[in-house]
């Protein structure tokens, strides 16, 4: 099955609500071995929604539409498909009487408008609707199907998974599945990252491998299609290996993993903590540890030391450091770094200083970084050179400090 996915309502257009049914049907229809090849969206116009579905009608045999089966005039995409297919639109006697019974039980008036809800195309099987009015539908002509599903997500996502998928099974012949798996980089682009597996990319088969780089990280998804999940899982695990191997310094996780969680994870492991001394990020190292479940185990908390001053007095970095060196620098990093681990008494301790933007600051150009991490051993300052708006400059320093300390900590145990 091809698939093509038509959301209806002028209010997608407008930019008022965002297309979220299209990515979840994609998702489902995507374990299922049901491929996505548009994604169109129409308004609340019978010629443009008309015109959208011949189109589609040319080039997928799956039409799965969402919205317009409402109770208003300009809910009207079961009466285009009606017309387009040559259908009529009949009562469904049970949705009728659900419909019926809702405003009965609620003692609101029901008005002859919201009988049409329960409007279906002829002989078409019907989807129930569990969380709302109106049934979905779905029937198939001229060797294409077609699916229609209510707009608002909470009633469109479980009839899906419900009902909708279900139906799809029976219409396929062979029971393929996509089976997919997220892997998760850091510190590395996502261009070196393809040029490091081009020939696996080049070549790829089953299973596919798609780089996509995202919030400042890289993650890879590989996709593979088999009828048993086992022998899928097989293909996966091999193709992983070898992306492993080749990239395993910046390889840190899975899907559902962050650097937040894996560095507090490789904290608890150890049973180590952690303190921060914060300038250029302004304690969003410590705010992005504490939104952690769990969190106060490992860390222990921070000083945000924005000015020199504050560096002096609350870190007792040398005056004669920063005339010499200054605040921005390798040494100032070390400094701080070593000094709220001792305070805190923690097993590490991490320190951020730099030059965020949007003006140089110590003749040093927007984007220098330094980030010390101090742990039972040794201390490292890492210099780093970044680019972008000053938010990015700051969030990115963070992802790199996650890193650092947990490559650190994992080198401990």
């Amino acid at each position: 099955m091809n698939a093509e996915i038509i959301a209806v309502g002028s209010e997608l257009l407008l930019g008022q609500i965002v297309n979220s049914n299209a990515q979840f049907i994609s998702k489902n229809l995507a374990d299922i071995g049901v491929n996505v090849f548009y994604h169109t969206v129409a308004g609340d116009n019978e010629r443009r929604l008309s015109s959208a579905v011949k189109t589609a009608c040319s080039r997928s045999n799956l039409l799965i539409f969402t919205g317009g089966l409402g109770p208003t005039k300009d809910d009207l995409t079961k009466e285009t498909i009606a017309k387009l297919f040559n259908k009529e639109l009949v009562h469904d006697e049970t949705s009728l009487r659900y419909i019926t019974n809702y405003f009965a039980q609620t003692n609101r008036e029901m008005t002859e408008n919201n009988k049409k809800q329960a409007l279906i195309i002829k002989d078409a099987i019907v989807l129930p609707n569990e969380n709302g009015m109106a049934p979905g539908m779905a029937f198939t002509q001229d060797e294409i199907t077609c699916l229609l599903l209510p707009g608002p997500p909470s009633e469109m996502k479980p009839m899906f998974i419900k009902y909708a998928i279900p139906f799809l099974h029976s219409k396929m012949d062979v029971q393929t599945r996509l089976y997919s798996r997220v892997l998760k980089f850091f510190g590395i682009g996502e261009s070196i990252l393809e040029t490091k597996l081009s020939d696996l990319i080049e070549k790829q088969t089953n299973p596919t491998i798609a780089p996509l780089a995202s919030e400042h990280e890289v993650t890879i998804r590989l996709t593979a299609a088999h009828t048993n999940q086992e022998e899928a899982k097989k293909l996966l695990d091999e193709t992983e290996s070898e992306i492993v191997r080749r990239t395993s310094a910046f390889f840190y996780g899975y899907e559902n993993d962050t650097l937040e969680k894996q560095t507090m994870d490789s904290l608890l492991k150890r049973n180590a903590t952690v303190a921060s001394a914060e300038s250029l990020t302004g304690g969003l190292f410590g705010s992005i540890m504490t939104d952690q479940p769990g969190s106060s185990a490992v860390f222990k908390g921070g000083i945000i030391a924005y000015s020199n001053e504050l560096k002096k007095n609350l870190l007792s970095v040398p005056d004669s450091l920063i005339k010499e060196h200054g605040a921005v620098s390798e040494e100032c990093a070390e400094w701080m770094a070593e000094h709220i681990k001792n305070t805190a008494k923690t097993d590490y301790g991490i320190s951020f200083t730099g030059v965020a933007g949007p003006e140089q600051q110590e003749k040093k150009p927007v984007g220098t970084v330094f980030i010390g991490v101090a742990g039972p051993q040794v201390t490292r300052v890492f210099p780093i050179k970044l680019a972008g708006t000053r938010k990015s400059i700051r969030e990115k320093t963070v992802k790199h400090g996650l890193y650092l300390l947990n490559q650190l900590v994992k080198e401990d145990q």
